[in-house]
């Protein structure tokens, strides 16, 4: 289509050093090969969008039946992330697919040589957003904690809470809330709690020298045994664990829901029962002793020390018996 003309240039000035020549015809003839170019390529552009949109929505529908899958195996959390990632990958695609039909011109063998360099890039810009997103995959993958379940990372212990793209959240026992990287979480030691039903807690116990220990052992475990919260499925025990200066150590082992509110409440319970108990028996449970050593900076003068004592107590004999003597020898004259 050509735009009519309603003048023409009959002599066309030559160009002349210095000045700035403007000529209309050039410029309506390049706003008219734009106008074409437009023209020719609107439908492949209208096309483009269509697909895009299309794919658009088939993402969505993708990430939500993959959320869907994943609910139903018990895998929320991993299922939202899946889901994410599947509605991402398929948008991308479309994308890709749209420019190659509005540009005709461009292969998807030039767009993925784009992306391969685009990727490097991006990859060295965003490291450690890449990481972390990665160990939130394999976290979830390989499931080494649930959510709900009480865990311990480094210094902080809590409960988890959720597992996103970036990092863990977990809340600790006093209501606070801690977000660590997953690639923190994945490439450290992390210890489980709640990874089985019940768990095992010990406290020793000293009982003098001078009591029936055998009788203490028995009286610790039937009382131990009697807690509300202590699991009859395992046994508990009492172990002569250690003889120490002033009294014979009993450790004392029961098991108890693992979870930290039936760990501290039942552990409380345990201490106050079998103290009561003890006391009811009559059996002594004695305090630390301590022996304080008066002048006695090092050995040499403690032995000094010592001799002089002896001197002075040698001496105090010999003057009462001197004294005695000449008692005796007063009365005898009389």
């Amino acid at each position: 289509m050509k735009i009519p003309l309603f003048f023409t240039l009959q002599d066309t000035p030559k160009d002349k050093t210095g000045e700035i020549d403007v000529n209309p015809q050039s410029i309506i003839e390049k706003l008219d090969s734009w106008v074409d170019g437009t023209i020719r390529a609107l439908p492949n552009i209208l096309i483009g969008i269509a697909v895009f949109i299309a794919f658009l929505y088939l993402g969505r529908w993708l990430g939500k039946v993959v959320n869907r899958l994943m609910n139903k195996r018990g895998r929320e959390n991993f299922g939202d992330l899946l889901g994410a990632f599947t509605r991402y990958i398929i948008v991308i695609a479309g994308i890709a697919l749209s420019l190659t039909i509005m540009a005709p011109g461009l292969s998807p063998a030039d767009l993925i040589a784009s992306l391969g360099v685009s990727s490097v890039a991006i990859g060295f810009a965003f490291q450690d957003i890449l990481q972390n997103w990665l160990a939130g995959i394999l976290i979830l993958l390989r499931q080494p904690f649930k959510i709900g379940d009480q865990i311990v990372v480094n210094e902080f212990e809590g409960t988890v809470e959720m597992v996103q793209i970036r990092s863990t959240i977990i809340t600790t026992y006093d209501g606070q809330r801690v977000v660590i990287p997953n690639n923190t979480v994945y490439n450290n030691s992390v210890k489980v709690i709640t990874a089985h039903e019940l768990i095992r807690s010990q406290y020793d116990v000293g009982v003098g020298y001078d009591e029936d220990y055998l009788e203490a052992m028995k009286i610790l475990k039937q009382t131990v045994q009697k807690v509300e919260g202590v699991s009859s499925e395992k046994p508990v025990e009492t172990l002569v664990w250690d003889q120490a200066d002033s009294w014979l150590t009993i450790r004392v082992r029961w098991w108890t829901k693992s979870d930290r509110a039936s760990v501290v409440q039942i552990w409380s319970k345990v201490l106050l029962q079998t103290q009561q108990a003890m006391n009811d028996a009559g059996i002594d449970l004695p305090f630390p002793t301590h022996v304080e050593i008066q002048n006695a900076h090092d050995l040499k003068e403690a032995q000094e020390g010592k001799k002089l004592k002896g001197e002075l107590h040698q001496s105090a004999i010999s003057k009462k018996a001197k004294k005695q003597s000449e008692s005796k020898t007063d009365s005898e004259n009389n």
